[in-house]
């Protein structure tokens, strides 16, 4: 399974930007690219909607960022969870599930920004490798 990552938009992705435009986190926005670049998924995870989500989802294309999923869990993230409802397994689909959120009321984008691209989508890429031998 690739790595899933959920980012948010206002003050993540774009600066001061609700409920306007903002100004682009370069460096969040180039890690999100490099992610992606390296396989993972990403998956916009924002509490904006209707127009404004349109919008935001828009302004990231044109920012070179285009989403597995907006708020809603990415494709490879579904099939788990439809195998596993095969086996009796139930999941709250409202919920994203990510190996990462990157969120500014988390106050976690040093931790994001200092985060081994290839290393981690590498690592997950061999581990879900090696669970379907």
């Amino acid at each position: 399974m690739p790595f899933i990552l959920a980012v948010d938009y206002d003050d993540t992705l774009f600066l001061d930007s609700y409920p306007g435009d903002g100004e682009p986190n370069e460096p969040v926005i180039e890690k999100v690219k490099e992610f992606i670049k390296h396989g993972a998924e990403v998956a916009l995870w924002t509490c904006r909607e209707e127009r404004l989500l349109e919008e935001a989802v828009e302004r990231c294309k044109k920012h070179g960022i285009e989403f597995a999923s907006v708020n809603e869990n990415t494709p490879s993230q579904l099939d788990y969870m439809e195998e596993r409802a095969k086996e009796g397994d139930i999941f709250a689909k409202r919920k994203i599930f990510a190996d990462f959120y990157v969120d500014d009321k988390a106050k976690n984008l040093d931790i994001f920004l200092a985060i081994k691209v290839k290393e981690t989508c590498d690592s997950f890429a061999s581990r879900g490798a090696e669970e379907n031998r």
